[in-house]
Formats: structure tokens, C-alpha cells, sequence
């Protein structure tokens, strides 16, 4: 008998998560054993509130727009599923007959979905439940990359080859804030900015380092010396000695519903770190930027890697989900050889939910604020070409 499927996406929007959208959709259409497709709008709370829009009705030509369209096209929550949320879920299941759902997100969604799955089970609800990785954080220990990390990373590599000529043309020092709470996946990937020898950034601060005033300071000191400017890359996650969060200072304290601290959507640590050097320091002209949000939803430079990865990722998840593998969520491992190559494996909600990966030590320089030649040769494949920049 045919049940019907739910789809819904959580977390923060990526340029390609609805290429992942797509790609569970026309793998459930292939299907004998799917009936309807529902995308729940804004996730759980679509759910609960039920707020559905017909995937099945959706032509080809509509639907393959929609993949190509940065953020969420199902609008996005963050919410973790409570005991009663998961009763009334099953209760709105019931009514839908949906035997099918996919959860598009990170880890707080991993975690969201494997609750909902384990709470179906002890209920005797008979639900196939999948989650299917996204984050520009790259943070997911049971993926090689995650979905809209490369795409983000371009985003990041092309800001910092802009600024760096920038820097070039007026001189003094450029701070730019990146996105990364706990792992300095997004923020390294300035590092494939650099082309010439002197290129920018010339300072790279990650969350994996203890981070300090007094050397930040006269890091940037000695690279004016030697290149006569600075442009720095800052991880908003960037922590001191104790492991506190330097921007936690600056935080108003608002968390979300899995206890994160919201670090993202102001420009303090930035404007702090710029005054700093200026009073420390006597250089004139310091600047800084927070890139935020403009990281996740950047319209026409999604990395061509990136968006097929993405794509495949939703299709793999229907295709264990039908072919009966148990609950669980998407791996992605890169092969081994020369060549750049992917493959999709199932694996346990555990291995992506909840707690994060880092930066491997293996790709942080010992100087505690560069990246070594490790990490733009595992980067570089996922983000592509940049466009090129001359100098006279």
C-alpha cells in the first residue's frame, strides 16, 4: 500500500538545500510505493501546524528553478521536538497517512529527526525517518563535507579575493568576521583567496586555537611589517584560553531551542577587535566587517560540486529509506586516490547529531593562525574555480 512522504527543512538556509529538496522529491516520484509528497513549511512547526504544500503538483521546470534558488524554499525553524510535539506529530501523521519522513538540516536537525524516529518506534507508529545533511559549517562527523559547505566556502574564498584588493588600493588593516561557532571549516576556506605570494588573508584565526589580544595584536604588527597591510580572517567562534567565546562578551544571551548561543547577527566582535589594534597598536586605518548571514544565500555562485552533492544527497536518502536500510542519515566519504570522488553511504542519526566536529589538527598551521597545504587540497575540489584577478 502507497503511504505518503513528508519532507521538511531545518536549521540555517545553504545555497543548495533545495537542490537536496529536489532530489529526495524525483526520487519519491520514481517511486510505486510513495503516494503524496508534502513539504511541511518552517519544519516541525509546519507539522504541528499543518501548513503543507503539495511537491508532487510541482512541474519539472518549477521544481528544478526551486533547486537552483539559495535558502529555504520551505521556510526553516529551529525547534527540538518535545515528548507532546512528537504525540501531536504522529497524531497529524495518522490523519495524513504518512509513512515517510526526511529531515533536511544539520545536527540540531539529526537530533530533531532521530527523536522523532525513536519516539515513532516506542510508539509502534511505523515510520521510515531520514535525515538528510546540511551546514555551511561543515561540522557533521559522519560527512567528508556536508552540503552547502562549498558553496558557503566560495562565497568566502571570492569576499576575501575581493577584499584583499581592496586592502590592496588603501592600505592599513581589514578584519572580516566569518561564520563558525565550534569548527573553522568556513572561515579556512579564505585561505583559497590566495594566488600571488602576498595575498591576503595573511592572518587566518580559527575556533580549534586559543585565541589572544596580545598576540592577535602583534600578529598583525609583524605581517604590516613584512607586507605593508593586513587582512585578516576571524572565526566568530573564536575562543580565549578558558575556551570562552570571545564574542560571548558581546552576546545578548539568546539561545536556541538545542542551548546554542547565538554568536551570529552583530557586528561587536568585529568593531571590538578593530578598536583594539587601534589603541594598541597606533594603526590608523583599521576596518572591519561581519560577513553574517549573506554567507548562506548568496544567489549565482553556488559551487557546481556543491549542488550535485546536494542533489544526490536527498536522492540517496529515499533510496535507503526505500530500500529499507534502517532510520538513520546520509554519510558522505570521500574516497581514497588522486582523483576527487564521493560515495553515499547510510549511517546511524548518532554519527550527525548533536555534537559537532572540528578542524583537524592535521589542517591548522603550528603557528596557531594559518591553514597548512592539507586543508586547500581537501577544500579546493568542493568549491571549484574562483574568478581570476590581475594585478599591473
Amino acid at each position: 500500500m502507497k503511504r505518503n512522504l513528508v519532507i521538511a527543512q531545518s536549521g540555517g538556509p545553504s545555497m543548495v538545500i533545495n537542490q537536496s529538496l529536489a532530489g529526495a522529491v524525483l526520487a519519491a516520484k520514481g517511486s510505486r510505493e510513495i503516494g503524496r509528497i508534502l513539504g511541511a513549511r518552517h519544519g516541525i512547526a509546519g507539522i504541528l501546524g499543518n501548513d503543507y504544500a503539495d511537491l508532487r503538483r510541482l512541474s519539472p521546470a518549477r521544481l528544478e528553478a526551486v533547486a537552483a534558488t539559495p535558502s529555504s524554499a520551505l521556510g526553516s525553524v529551529r525547534r527540538k521536538p518535545s515528548p507532546e510535539d512528537c504525540r501531536a506529530i504522529f497524531e497529524a501523521f495518522r490523519k495524513l497517512d504518512v509513512g515517510w519522513f526526511f529531515y533536511i538540516g544539520g545536527n540540531d536537525s539529526a537530533d530533531a529527526a532521530c527523536i522523532v524516529s525513536e519516539a515513532a518506534e516506542a510508539e509502534g507508529y511505523p515510520l521510515r525517518a531520514f535525515h538528510i545533511p546540511k551546514t555551511i559549517d561543515n561540522d557533521l562527523r559522519s560527512c567528508d563535507h556536508t552540503p552547502g559547505y562549498g558553496s558557503a566556502a566560495k562565497f568566502v574564498a571570492m569576499a576575501f579575493s575581493g577584499d584583499d584588493l581592496d586592502n590592496r588600493a588603501l592600505g592599513g588593516v581589514k578584519i572580516d568576521i566569518v561564520m563558525g561557532r565550534d569548527a573553522g571549516f568556513l572561515t579556512a576556506a579564505s585561505a583559497l583567496a590566495r594566488v600571488r605570494p602576498d595575498d591576503g588573508p595573511h592572518l587566518i584565526y580559527l575556533p580549534e586555537r586559543p585565541f589572544s589580544l596580545e598576540k592577535f595584536a602583534a600578529d598583525v604588527q609583524s605581517a604590516m611589517k613584512k607586507f605593508g597591510r593586513c587582512v585578516v580572517a576571524v572565526s566568530e567562534g573564536i575562543r580565549d584560553a578558558s575556551g570562552t567565546p570571545v564574542a560571548a562578551r558581546f552576546a545578548a544571551g539568546e539561545k536556541d531551542s538545542h542551548g546554542n548561543l547565538q554568536l551570529s547577527g552583530t557586528g561587536a566582535l568585529g568593531d571590538m577587535l578593530a578598536k583594539y589594534l587601534k589603541d594598541k597598536t597606533g594603526i590608523k586605518r583599521v576596518r572591519a566587517d561581519t560577513f553574517g548571514y549573506l554567507q548562506r544565500s548568496f544567489p549565482g555562485i553556488a559551487s557546481a560540486t556543491d549542488s550535485a552533492e546536494a542533489r544526490e544527497a536527498g536522492a540517496a536518502a529515499v533510496r535507503f529509506a526505500l530500500a529499507g536500510e534502517p532510520n538513520g542519515t546520509v554519510a558522505m566519504v570521500r574516497l581514497p586516490g588522486k582523483k576527487y570522488r564521493i560515495e553515499f553511504k547510510r549511517a546511524a542519526f548518532s554519527e550527525a547529531a548533536k555534537t559537532a566536529r572540528s578542524m583537524p589538527p592535521a589542517f591548522i598551521a603550528r603557528n596557531g593562525h594559518d591553514v597548512t597545504p592539507a586543508f586547500v587540497e581537501y577544500a579546493r575540489p568542493l568549491v571549484g574555480p574562483l574568478p581570476p584577478v590581475a594585478l599591473i
